[in-house]
C-alpha cells in the first residue's frame, strides 16, 4: 500500500453502529500502529450534528474509547474520493451507498463483516430500537471486524 488507508463506516443514522465502527477501528489501529483515517456518516440525514447515541457512548467508554466528542454527518460525494474504503454496517445501506455513488468513485465499497470468513454477508446488529445490551453486541461485532480489517491492511504494507 502506497498512502495510508482511510475509513469510512456508514450506517443509516450515524448515531450507534458506524460511531461505534469507527471508535473499534480507531483504537485497534492504534494498538497495531497502522497509520489510518476513519471516520463515520450516515446515509440518511438524520442526526447530522448530533453526538452519538448515549448508550453507544456507553459501551464505548466501557471498551476503552471515547466517542462523546463524534457528531454525526451524511456521506457526501467528495467521499467517495477521500477515503481508500468505504464499509456499510448492513445491506441496505450498502446499496444506498452504491446508489450514491457519483462517477469515477475510487473508494472500495463493501459490508464491514465480510473482513470477517465466517460473516460474509452479514449486517451488524443494529442495536437502535432496543436496550443496552444490543449495544455490547454491536461492540462486539464491529471490533471484531475492526481487528481483522487492521490485520489484512497491515499485510497489504509493502
Amino acid at each position: 500500500m502506497t498512502s495510508s488507508p482511510a475509513i469510512l463506516f456508514v450506517c443509516l443514522g450515524n448515531t450507534c453502529r458506524s460511531p461505534l465502527a469507527e471508535a473499534a477501528f480507531r483504537k485497534a489501529a492504534a494498538e497495531a500502529g497502522l497509520m489510518a483515517e476513519a471516520d463515520s456518516a450516515g446515509t440518511a440525514a438524520y442526526h447530522i450534528g448530533s453526538a452519538p447515541d448515549t448508550r453507544s457512548i456507553a459501551v464505548a467508554a466501557q471498551n476503552g474509547a471515547d466517542i462523546a466528542g463524534y457528531r454525526g454527518r451524511q456521506i457526501a460525494p467528495e467521499d467517495y474520493h477521500r477515503f481508500t474504503h468505504i464499509f456499510a454496517l448492513d445491506s441496505a445501506n450498502l446499496r444506498d451507498i452504491r446508489r450514491l455513488a457519483p462517477d469515477a468513485a475510487t473508494a472500495t465499497v463493501a459490508l464491514l463483516l465480510d473482513e470477517i470468513d465466517s460473516r460474509r454477508g452479514a449486517d451488524v446488529a443494529d442495536p437502535y430500537y432496543g436496550d443496552a445490551a444490543g449495544f455490547a453486541v454491536t461492540w462486539a461485532e464491529v471490533d471484531a471486524a475492526a481487528r481483522a480489517l487492521v490485520r489484512r491492511l497491515m499485510a497489504e504494507e509493502p
